[in-house]
């Protein structure tokens, strides 16, 4: 159904594609794989009219075609859900749903109802049990992402383009998703997957292309190859994250919570967080697993700052007794926080690397050092192995991957002592993920304390010491590296 031929895009500095080839077909499932930086977003953007200066064809049902526009490719039945949420804030859902869409009356007016209506089938679809007429601002980010999937199924496509769908999705929104996605290919469409989560392409994927450095460096069947051969052809070489198998020992307590309570902001009767109590030792890293709406994000907000107001219960650092009413007060006390949604609430999109790293150490009423600026970027650059023509970069144009490693360079730069990582891996690459990993490890080898939040089972066993549980806003187990597995984790997270 949809073919390339030798596809080429270039940015300044960086060749993004060269000469990329592949065949997706009607009625399956082709998944896309590669490291973060390989070339999959690109490939997707140009394949639906986002880039349109890229060399090479593109072939839809036999014939040769040119997307001018985003608009046009929807008209030609090319849909995409973008990795990276391209949802207005301000408006609803049902708004967001019909954005160029507009369904209006006789008269010329929008029909709101019909639109709040549709958009209503469209949310049971995804299983999202909120009202149209919802702000996508009162939304955490896998239900935005849900309602990425539902303004994709507004429009009749015959070719639907997927960039990480699940990232943000918990396993049982995960399953929902692959239903659609099975009644999809019933109807005869063409499905093309992006995801970094292997048990996932192998239990949805018919075929795969594989995206080395903006190259084609492999294709088949899914189920004529394997795990270790996929990663290998990604990246080169073998990449393997065991379980840690014994936790480390410290008695001196970096950060303490007792009986913290976040009163739910329109239930009175509900609490988001509810008598939660941690310690955080000395070079420890205390993981967090969950389902989402579990509190954990609410709770390293509560943490930072974030919450002044509306929280009770008692924090103590290194301690001393405080109370932390910003997040300029807690980086004062050397916490730091990297949030979940890098692109909303971690970057400034529209700077370059320099300027996004230096924001975390900006002085009230000191003048720029732009040079000095410049060095400490190249230092976390060749650090972080960020993927990058240089320093003056503008964070918009990097991968995922190398977005989420700034923000963390951002962090590092402000020397914390207390480093609270919300799903720092979501949307990277296996060996992304492992250089993210090592630098964790080396961070609690020097002393830092990390609170570390993830959805991925394999990630919290891989890297926690200590691994605490939570579930609908209160803790109901801790276990320690070693004596856990993914059975237990999900059934006290259920």
């Amino acid at each position: 159904m949809l073919q390339a031929k030798n596809i080429s895009k270039s940015f300044p500095g960086v060749k993004a594609l060269q000469n990329v080839n592949f065949t997706f077909y009607a009625g399956k499932v082709n998944a896309i794989l590669g490291e973060n930086g390989a070339g999959k977003s690109t490939l997707l953007k140009v394949l639906t009219g986002v880039y349109q200066d890229y060399e090479g064809d593109i072939l839809l049902d036999g014939e040769k075609v040119t997307f001018e526009s985003v608009k046009a490719a929807q008209l030609a039945g090319v849909g995409i859900i973008h990795q990276e949420l391209n949802l207005i804030p301000s408006l609803s859902i049902a708004e967001n749903i019909f954005l160029g869409n507009e369904l209006r009356n006789a008269f010329g007016v929008l029909d709101d109802a019909a639109m709040e209506t549709r958009s209503k089938e469209l949310l049971d679809q995804v299983n999202l049990k909120v009202s149209p007429k919802t702000r996508v601002e009162n939304l955490k980010v896998g239900e935005q992402q849900l309602v990425e999937i539902a303004k994709a199924l507004l429009i009749e496509t015959h070719v639907l383009l997927m960039d990480e769908p699940t990232s943000a999705l918990t396993d049982k929104e995960i399953d929902r998703l692959h239903e659609i996605i099975a009644r999809l290919k019933a109807e005869g469409k063409a499905i093309v997957y992006i995801s970094h989560k292997m048990d996932e392409l192998f239990r949805i994927a018919d075929t795969y292309t594989v995206l080395r450095d903006g190259q084609t460096v492999g294709a088949g069947e899914m189920s004529e190859t394997t795990e270790a051969n996929l990663i290998s052809m990604m990246v080169g070489r073998e990449v393997q994250i065991p379980p840690k198998a014994m936790a480390k020992t410290s008695e001196e307590v970096a950060l303490k919570i007792q009986n913290l309570n976040l009163p739910h902001p329109t239930l009175k009767t509900r609490n988001l967080l509810t008598d939660v109590s941690l310690e955080l030792r000395k070079g420890e890293i205390l993981g967090i697993f969950g389902l989402m709406g579990a509190g954990r994000t609410e709770l390293l907000e509560s943490i930072f700052g974030l919450n002044n107001g509306k929280v009770q219960g008692q924090l103590t650092v290194n301690g001393s007794p405080v109370k932390i009413n910003s997040p300029k007060e807690a980086k004062s006390l050397g916490i730091a926080f990297l949030t979940e949604d890098r692109k909303s609430e971690g970057l400034v999109l529209g700077m370059d690397l320099s300027a996004n790293i230096g924001l975390t150490t900006l002085l009230s009423g000191s003048l720029l050092n732009a040079k000095k600026e410049a060095e400490k970027a190249k230092t976390y650059i060749e650090e972080l192995r960020i993927k990058t023509p240089s320093e003056c970069q503008l964070a918009v144009n990097l991968s995922g991957g190398n977005q989420q490693k700034v923000v963390l360079a951002k962090w590092l730069d402000t020397l914390p002592e207390v480093l609270m990582l919300d799903e720092p891996t979501r949307g990277i690459d296996i060996n992304a993920k492992s250089e993210i990993y090592d630098l964790i490890n080396k961070l609690a080898e020097s002393g830092k304390s990390i609170l570390l939040v993830s959805s991925e089972i394999p990630e919290i066993l891989a890297l926690s010491d200590r691994v605490l549980v939570m579930a609908e806003g209160k803790i109901t187990a801790e276990f320690k590296a070693g004596e856990v597995n993914e059975e237990m984790l999900l059934k006290k997270a259920i």
